[in-house]
């Protein structure tokens, strides 16, 4: 267990060392590379300027780096061990990984569709007006929401929610993703949504062929009962925090769009949210409550659900 801290902490630091010095040479000031370094890794999402990200969208390089690295930081960091150890087959046997970078392609390309035909944002982006008349720029953005919102790590370069209705929604769906289980990421994480989908389809057949027996397999290994069971019970509890947590910011006084962008951000630990707490605005709007309750979901979100929650419970509290 120790050599496996200090590798994984090697690995951690060492990326921010790389990303620091790559975004130093792309332009960056030191401070500026340092901090926004700091943040990515750590999936933290908070940058040394107001506008974020987009106060270097005349630098595609700074960002196209900082997308790498935001992509690595949702990426199990067993899988980058085995890379910088040139066991390149683990990481391409993974179905994890595979699912991951597939999601991120597949959404890219939508988004970067929607933006390149039939977005017109030199009137409603108040970042930086006509940055996306090409298909490079167009790319470039669209990749940078997309793994910034998966990854959970809240950077932006742009207000994606004036992009188009879908978008809004797009990006909305996608905060439920999380990056890969062993990430820096919040959110539900890759691996559970597909033992989630997985058990859904082997129910079909189990349904169909009532006599028959079928394993549920991830990575070629059977994942036990016990474990579905678990993923099962996180997934319809994190819902219902969610649904509760709307909820909640909605008697605040925050409008829907507003309160369901909120407690998805929340519980998530997405960063920038929909409505009044969009990319170019922040919690700052928020009634005291609502800071505390955005506190809690932050929290909750981070750790896991069950290990807060199961603080709220009796059974903790009684004596064995």
């Amino acid at each position: 267990i120790s050599d496996t801290a200090k590798r994984l902490w090697l690995i951690y630091v060492g990326l921010t060392i790389a990303e620091t010095i790559l975004l130093k040479l792309a332009g960056m000031s030191f401070f500026d590379a340092l901090n926004n370094s700091m943040s990515n890794i750590a999936s933290g999402g908070f940058s040394s300027k107001n506008e974020s990200i987009a106060f270097w969208n005349d630098s595609p390089l700074i960002q196209y780096i900082i997308i790498f690295f935001m992509f690595l930081a949702g990426t199990n960091f067993v899988l980058i061990y085995f890379g910088l150890t040139g066991k390149f087959k683990k990481i391409i046997q993974n179905s994890e990984f595979k699912w991951y970078l597939s999601f991120i392609s597949i959404f890219t390309v939508i988004v970067s569709i929607v933006l390149f035909t039939t977005v017109n944002l030199n009137e409603t982006d108040i970042f930086h007006p006509q940055i996306y008349g090409t298909l490079e720029s167009s790319f470039r953005h669209a990749l940078f929401q997309v793994v910034a919102i998966v990854t959970t790590t809240g950077f932006v370069t742009g207000d994606f929610i004036s992009w188009s209705p879908f978008v809004t929604m797009f990006f909305f769906g996608i905060m439920f993703l999380g990056g890969s289980s062993g990430s820096t990421s919040g959110g539900v994480k890759i691996l559970r949504h597909l033992i989630l989908i997985k058990n859904g389809i082997l129910e079909f057949k189990r349904s169909l062929h009532p006599n028959a027996i079928f394993p549920l397999r991830h990575n070629k290994s059977v994942v036990e009962k016990p474990i579905v069971i678990h993923v099962l019970a996180f997934f319809i509890l994190y819902l219902i925090l969610f649904i509760i947590g709307a909820g909640v910011l909605s008697l605040l006084g925050l409008d829907f769009i507003s309160a369901i962008g909120g407690a998805a951000s929340s519980i998530g630990n997405v960063g920038p949210a929909l409505g009044t707490l969009g990319p170019i605005s922040n919690f700052d709007s928020l009634p005291v409550l609502g800071k505390y309750w955005c506190s809690f979901l932050m929290l909750v979100g981070r750790l896991e659900l069950f290990t807060v929650l199961i603080l709220f419970t009796p059974f903790f509290w009684r004596d064995n």
